[in-house]
């Protein structure tokens, strides 16, 4: 998504001559692609499919809606499988229309996982709850920490459900260092990834997410963190930024693979 302007062949390109070892994939081009298409140019590319972006938005109350909804995540379990990677990220969906009931709509959350965490184990997948910052509770995301996070992961085993460390998104909670500690601890970190908070935030706030180093987030000290608490996985960049997405991809992808030499550990 940092570079969604680029095509899945340019994307796959550009990566090789970079030498960047891994690419976080969301589903909408590659279900434009075909999914085993996609699989086949990343596997000859030698590349790791990192993640798979996004299942969830889970939170409805209409029964129709909540069964649609089961299955395009068993779908989305599916696609992660074919493409080879162990990790769908989760965002969790806000709160349905006219509904101002927050905890009710993280107790449908927990019974979509209670379902479809089983299914993705059957396909070598784990889910990966990602909290989201606060100003996305109403409409896209009603898990904003990654207390409310594991409180709900820790509802299943660890193969089954875990979480999406995102220091965008947690980098203002000072609860957070703790509760890395507490995924940790229970091998429940399944992603970690990278965006810098800039101000002033864009109209609709989704396409703000800041290049990394532009910002005020001090990557380093996350990544601290993160490893303190035993995660060695990949570390992913993802960036929304119509800014970034109107210049040339290839040249957005070298300055952001630079970027993360400069400032992670």
């Amino acid at each position: 998504m940092t570079v969604k302007q680029l095509s899945l062949p340019e994307l796959v390109d550009a990566c090789r001559e970079l030498g960047v070892p891994g690419v976080g994939l969301w589903r909408e081009p590659v279900q434009s692609y075909g999914v085993d298409a996609t699989a086949k140019l990343v596997r000859e590319a030698g590349l790791t499919v990192t993640t798979l972006c996004r299942g969830g938005f889970l939170t409805a109350i209409d029964p129709d809606e909540r069964a649609a909804a089961l299955a395009d995540n068993r779908r989305a379990v599916e696609e992660a499988a074919a493409l080879g990677t162990e990790v769908l990220v989760l965002v969790s969906g806000g709160l349905p229309a006219g509904s101002k009931d927050l905890h009710g709509a993280r107790e449908r959350i927990a019974d979509a996982l209670s379902v479809l965490g089983p299914y993705a184990e059957e396909h070598g997948v784990r889910l990966a709850v990602e909290p989201l910052h606060p100003m996305y509770a109403a409409d896209r995301c009603v898990v904003s920490t990654l207390t409310q996070a594991l409180d709900l992961a820790e509802r299943f085993p660890a193969h089954q459900v875990g979480v999406t460390v995102d220091t965008y998104h947690i980098w203002w909670d000072d609860q957070a260092p703790a509760q890395i500690a507490r995924a940790g601890a229970g091998g429940r970190i399944h992603t970690f990834q990278l965006a810098d908070w800039t101000t002033p935030l864009p109209e609709g706030v989704l396409n703000g997410r800041g290049q990394i180093g532009d910002g005020a987030i001090d990557m380093r000290e996350w990544q601290g963190y993160v490893e303190a608490a035993g995660y060695t996985g990949p570390i992913e960049v993802e960036l929304f930024n119509d800014a970034l997405w109107a210049r040339d991809g290839r040249e957005v992808l070298a300055e952001t693979a630079e970027r993360f030499v400069t400032h992670t550990a």
